[in-house]
């Protein structure tokens, strides 16, 4: 099993009419990875609005025709997994909402709101009507609720009242407000264009098509107001102490070709696999990735350590993820169909096996079973990341502790129950090593809280 990516967002004031619909589409586009379950475009022309979402991936729901229609100079879009809220069409994201006084407000959310169920039900006791069972929708609530005159008083009252993870996009015929929760949990970046479009996106990859005059990363606890006309206001509206960036943005979530700290996602993965082969050495004749996620710590393992590099497994791309199926024996014959095995290189060989992270071990047994059974002598498990031994409660699709492994087992012991010779994981202190200077979420490691500054690891809570 994989852990289900976050949700991706995208916010576009652009000075050319017709085109804030295409722009959103093609940053969705590359955002896919975020999100495969739904997608949604809203637009704002005037005193009018556009919207059109769907269940499936973002080139089967749109196309040439739905984008002409959807008309304006000001879009937000979204692409979703549900991490919080069934995989119902009233979850579909961008919300939209008639506001009195503002018109009509757009919204699209990375992350999860932590108190949304005690939220709801405060405001389902003053007579508020849900339509959905989203998360997302609390707030829209709480902005529509909220006694302050101007709409950006509205959203930092309702901001005030949210614990969680949240990057927002919001929109409205006026303009786009782009906003990063105080703790920094989701990532949020701005693009300015040579031509005064503003583009605000998950992450980088979404924009490297454009030529940009400027990028910057929204900060925690920042509210960044565009305007139709592209101005451009921005407010700390929040403070925190410390940061808290989703250590699974660095591991897994991103794409690698996303940077952060003026460093791509595959640098840093990269680094993870050399810090790895450190600490946990092996004897081996091949170093085999599991693709494509393990690709890039394979490659820093094989290159620290000297042992070769092998494609020795490869993905079936005609079998679909193994995680949507409902029972047990249902996703272990997935895991056996979506890989294929390059059996004359394996037999009699050592073999090394690198992917980022391990959650139930369906996946990894199986492939410890294959390998065996197309003849490796030795079968060693090297994990990029830290064992995953809690759920998360900002915004990650992490199982209950019964379905996680690591909580239960030593890596000795899911060695012996997974087939394998050894398993190791990356070590916290091995991961911030190599990560920029920040502050870092780690709950799903058993750490609230850690921070790295000026090179050393200054705070495991």
């Amino acid at each position: 099993m994989k852990i289900r990516e976050e949700c991706g967002v995208v916010g576009v004031v652009t000075k050319e009419k017709g085109q804030a619909s295409f722009i959103a589409y093609r940053v969705l586009l590359k955002l896919q990875h975020r999100g495969q379950e739904s997608v949604g475009i809203v637009t704002f022309s005037g005193n009018d609005h556009y919207l059109h979402k769907n269940f499936g991936l973002v080139s089967q729901v749109f196309n040439e025709e739905i984008l002409k229609r959807l008309k304006g100079r000001i879009a937000i879009g979204h692409v979703r997994y549900s991490t919080s809220g069934k995989s119902k069409e009233e979850n579909i994201q961008p919300f939209l909402v008639n506001l009195p006084r503002y018109g009509y407000v757009a919204l699209a959310h990375n992350g999860h709101i932590a108190n949304s169920d005690s939220l709801r039900r405060v405001l389902e006791k003053d007579g508020v009507i849900f339509q959905s069972s989203s998360d997302t929708e609390v707030i829209l609530h709480l902005i529509a609720k909220s006694q302050k005159t101007t709409l950006k008083e509205r959203l930092k009252e309702a901001l005030s009242k949210l614990e969680g993870s949240y990057s927002l996009v919001i929109g409205s015929e006026e303009g786009i407000y782009g906003i990063r929760d105080p703790y920094g949990f989701r990532p949020l970046f701005l693009g300015r264009l040579y031509d005064g479009t503003f583009i605000f996106a998950s992450e980088t990859c979404a924009l490297k098509e454009y030529h940009l005059v400027d990028l910057l990363e929204i900060e925690p606890g920042e509210i960044i107001y565009i305007n139709k006309n592209g101005e451009i206001n921005r407010e700390r509206f929040l403070e925190s102490s410390i940061s808290r960036f989703c250590l699974f943005e660095f591991i897994y979530f991103s794409r690698p070709d996303s940077i952060y700290d003026g460093k791509t996602v595959y640098y840093y993965r990269k680094e993870m696999g050399k810090v790895l082969a450190k600490e946990s050495p092996v004897d081996a004749d091949w170093v085999v990735p599991v693709p494509d996620s393990g690709i890039p710590a394979a490659i820093g393992y094989s290159e620290e350590s000297g042992i070769p590099l092998q494609m020795l497994l490869m993905r079936s791309h005609y079998v679909g993820r193994t995680f949507i199926q409902p029972k047990q024996k249902e996703r272990e014959s997935g895991v056996r169909m979506k890989f294929l095995f390059i059996g004359d290189l394996i037999k009699g060989k050592r073999i090394v096996l690198v992917d980022d992270s391990l959650v139930r071990g369906t996946t990894g047994r199986i492939l410890a079973e294959k390998l065996r059974e197309e003849g490796a002598k030795e079968v060693h498990l090297r994990l990029s990341s830290p064992p995953l031994i809690h759920p998360c409660h900002y915004g990650v699709d992490i199982p209950n502790t019964k379905e996680l492994i690591s909580y239960y087992y030593s890596p000795e012991e899911i060695s012996k129950i997974l087939g394998f010779d050894s398993v190791a994981f990356l070590s916290m202190e091995g991961l911030l090593s190599i990560l920029p200077e920040r502050g870092y979420c780690g709950e799903c490691f058993g750490k609230k809280m850690v921070k790295k500054e000026k090179g050393k690891l200054l705070l495991i809570v």
